[in-house]
């Protein structure tokens, strides 16, 4: 008898090849790279100006005083994760003062970063939003979004995960117009993922007027509010500015989940500390939602890491440290700030073709330069310089020792590449 195939032999045999993640392809294809002048604009998290990554200096000393507390162990923590942790990620995005926890409606789970959040938000929503099965219910995420908000929804069983207009490519700036547009024509009771702040990929986002307006519609046609705040501080350097939408949705009456991360504005990004915000109706709504979360979270990763959000929530509890975290996010943000100013200032000074005041008027880690993908190939195969095809780039990657050869080569690029 012949032996048997080596196809035969394997059950995995048919499973296909998956497509590198779109980010960390580019970072691999960056360090692949011998050239001296490279520089990689498309790494999703923050680098200081000496292309290093940072480690807050209040995240360091936290974790002096945990490594020093006696009183810690490494026993489980409860299913939906450390409550000082939980009670706090809640308050900043809401405001200490907010009605909503004075009401006692509002409550969270500890999550695996914000993709965690983001999960156990979609996966309780397919099952019990509107108290039915929602493989049906439309969820409508912004064009363009992070990669991750379709494949999130989809995979937590939603068929019909859908664009809402968001990005105007001519005006490089907010589709207002078209975003109520889709707000207006969805099926009632669609689900809609909101970005908090900082808007990723195209850092463009509503103004506190245009806000009021999209809540409005949403509020009437009694559409579901998923908001994803992954740069709250990061963004602006203020922690309530970068909340304001939130806060505002909350004022206006609606039930809501929040996604929160600690990955950019902790620099905890391999600590995986994320918070799924729920803010409920009444307390008893609330005491049932979270009771059928806690059973979705102990089929999905049981119970919570506890390191990072130990860090987090020590922070968050002691005034000194949390003002000094503060100033730890603001020297991030303006940082970014910056970068957005001199790279502007640089391409107008060489008198590059097209308005660059959208580099300035975004705001956030990531830009839409505007580069379109032409343009892009020529920026990485000739200058070396990496970023993503949609011509996104991280403002961290800018640095005062190569700003002047970046501005240089999107000139060139612009100018030379149609």
């Amino acid at each position: 008898m012949a032996p048997p195939s080596p196809a035969a032999m394997s059950v995995f045999c048919e499973v296909p090849q998956a497509t590198p993640v779109a980010v960390f392809k580019l970072t691999q294809d960056f360090n692949n790279d011998q050239c001296p002048r490279k520089v990689n604009l498309g790494v999703g998290a923050y680098r200081t100006d000496e292309s290093k990554p940072w480690v807050l200096p209040v995240v360091k000393k936290v974790e002096k005083v945990i490594v020093h507390d006696d009183t810690l162990n490494h026993e489980y923590l409860p299913i939906l994760g450390l409550p000082e942790f939980r009670s706090s990620a809640s308050k900043i995005v809401l405001g200490d003062d907010s009605p909503a926890i004075g009401e006692n409606r509002v409550g969270a789970v500890q999550c695996l970063g914000g993709t965690g959040a983001l999960k156990i938000g979609a996966e309780f929503l397919r099952r019990f939003y509107n108290g039915s099965n929602n493989t049906k219910t439309p969820v409508y995420v912004s064009a363009p979004t992070w990669e991750n908000h379709n494949a999130v929804f989809s995979n937590a069983g939603f068929e019909d995960v859908r664009p809402y207009k968001y990005w105007d490519a001519e005006k490089r700036g907010l589709d207002l117009a078209g975003f109520l547009g889709d707000l207006e024509s969805c099926p009632g009771g669609s689900i809609f993922v909101l970005h908090a702040c900082a808007h990723n990929p195209t850092g463009t986002d509503p103004t506190p007027e245009q806000w009021k307006r999209i809540a409005d519609v949403m509020k009437r046609r009694k559409l579901f509010v998923f908001f994803d705040s992954a740069y709250q501080g990061f963004a602006s350097g203020s922690l309530d500015k970068d909340a304001w939408a939130v806060r505002y949705f909350v004022s206006m009456g609606f039930e809501l989940f929040c996604a929160q991360s600690f990955s950019k504005n902790f620099g905890l990004y391999n600590e995986r500390v994320g918070n799924l915000t729920v803010v409920a109706r009444d307390a008893d709504n609330l005491k049932r939602t979270l009771s059928q979360m806690e059973k979705i979270v102990r089929t999905t990763w049981s119970n919570p890491p506890s390191q990072g959000a130990r860090v987090v929530a020590v922070t968050l509890n002691s005034p000194q440290l949390f003002a000094e975290w503060k100033d730890n996010v603001k020297t991030m943000a303006d940082r970014v700030l910056l970068m957005r100013a001199q790279l502007k200032e640089k391409l107008q000074s060489l008198g590059t073709p097209g308005t660059w005041d959208h580099i300035t008027d975004q705001i956030g880690m990531f830009s839409f330069t505007g580069l379109n993908p032409k343009q892009v190939e020529f920026m990485v195969k000739e200058k070396h310089i990496y970023l993503m095809a949609s011509g996104r780039i991280n403002m961290c990657g800018l640095t005062t020792k190569n700003i002047d050869y970046v501005a240089a080569s999107i000139h060139e690029a612009v100018t030379t590449v149609q």
